[in-house]
């Protein structure tokens, strides 16, 4: 029977355990998307807490693709050696890093006019952005590929493609957002070729060698929009082309209380909210390593999961803001559910530009860093 602390092999990449930081806004690039010493402080924390695996913050491929201001950047080659500093902090503490990188799409917030599959308004959206062409759709394809490259140039152990949470690649998947009628739009096929087109581009670019894996929104919670069927779709089709591994999530910026990151998180009952909508994903794609996310905070949960074969990796979020050495408090032998009350409250300091930070452990503030 397989073990959340036991070493796996994850594509290649060997883990010490099954668990993994989900990837996790901080808020603390500079202007320019670099990495600063106070990021890099961070991920060297949360590789000595003992997790498995680290999956960066989301990185922007390109600029008009970029959200907040203190997002950190893969889209030019100048930042590859503030980005190797993440993977040499990973490294140290014992943690292979993979960097998650987005088209945040209609969601951008940086950019004068954002762009999107199609020109609506939906929820989630600050505005109505303008629809792409077919020319800088294969733009942005490319911009994923070259991020890649910096990335695994940078020392990364692999990329996580962002289809989830309402940016481009999920836009494109979705009914709602996608209105289009040329080969990106329409069809179920249609919708998810986009994706697919990412995929293969980056897949092409970093080698068979180095894990390409994928966060995918399994439901959007949005009227009309992605569900179980859609997302199963796209699964089968990146395990034919050979995917290294599915992040289970679901939920938008305008999923209200089934967005992402769920308030109040209280008991047994409310954890792996995400669960059912991982089922479905594992019967489409059985032989493709599925990692679940989603109010995970109790090990006995975990390891049923684990043990009913409906997960094999288990991502977690706010859980290690709070605690970043909850897994080795958890493989010592301390079985106490993650001290993470699930308020919320840990992401008000990063959209205010103070940085992430857990505001019932540091109510006043992160503490000085001299990495």
């Amino acid at each position: 029977m397989r073990r959340i602390f036991e070493e796996s092999t994850l594509a290649g990449m060997r883990l010490r355990n099954r668990l993994v930081r989900s990837a996790t806004w901080e808020g603390m690039a500079d202007a320019e998307g670099r990495v600063t010493d106070r990021l890099v402080g961070v991920y060297e924390r949360l590789a000595i807490g003992g997790v498995g695996l680290i999956i960066s913050s989301y990185m922007f491929v390109d600029l008009e693709g970029r959200q907040p201001p203190d997002q950190v950047g893969a889209h030019r080659d100048d930042l590859t050696s503030g980005l190797a500093r993440l993977a040499e902090a990973a490294h140290r503490g014992g943690a292979p890093l993979v960097a998650q990188i987005v088209h945040c799409g209609g969601q951008a917030t940086s950019a004068a006019h954002p762009s999107a599959p199609s020109a609506v308004d939906s929820p989630g959206y600050s505005r109505r952005p303008r629809e792409l062409t077919v020319a800088e759709i294969a733009g942005i394809v490319a911009s994923f590929a070259a991020a890649a490259r910096r990335l695994k140039e940078a020392g990364f152990d692999g990329v996580q493609l962002h289809g989830a949470h309402g940016y481009l690649l999920a836009q494109f998947l979705s009914p709602l957002r996608n209105h289009r009628d040329d080969d990106y739009g329409g069809s179920l096929e249609n919708r998810a070729r986009f994706a697919l087109e990412v995929y293969q581009a980056v897949r092409g670019e970093v080698g068979r060698g180095f894990p390409v894996m994928i966060k995918l929104n399994a439901n959007d919670f949005l009227e009309g929009s992605t569900t179980e069927v859609d997302a199963a779709y796209l699964a089968r089709a990146l395990a034919r082309a050979g995917i290294d591994a599915i992040e289970v999530s679901g939920g938008t910026p305008g999923s209200g209380r089934l967005g992402a990151a769920r308030p109040d998180i209280a008991t047994r009952e409310d954890e792996a909210y995400f669960r059912p909508q991982a089922r479905h994903i594992r019967a489409a794609a059985p032989e493709v390593p599925l990692i679940l996310v989603g109010g995970l905070r109790s090990l006995d949960v975990i390891e049923s999961i684990l043990d009913a074969g409906e997960a094999d990796y288990f991502s977690l979020c706010r859980p290690l803001i709070r605690e970043p050495e909850l897994p080795l408090r958890w493989n010592r032998g301390d079985r106490r559910r993650a001290d993470c009350v699930s308020c919320l409250g840990c992401f008000g300091p990063t959209r205010r530009g103070e940085g992430l930070r857990c505001v019932k452990t540091e109510p006043e503030g992160p503490p000085a860093v001299t990495a």
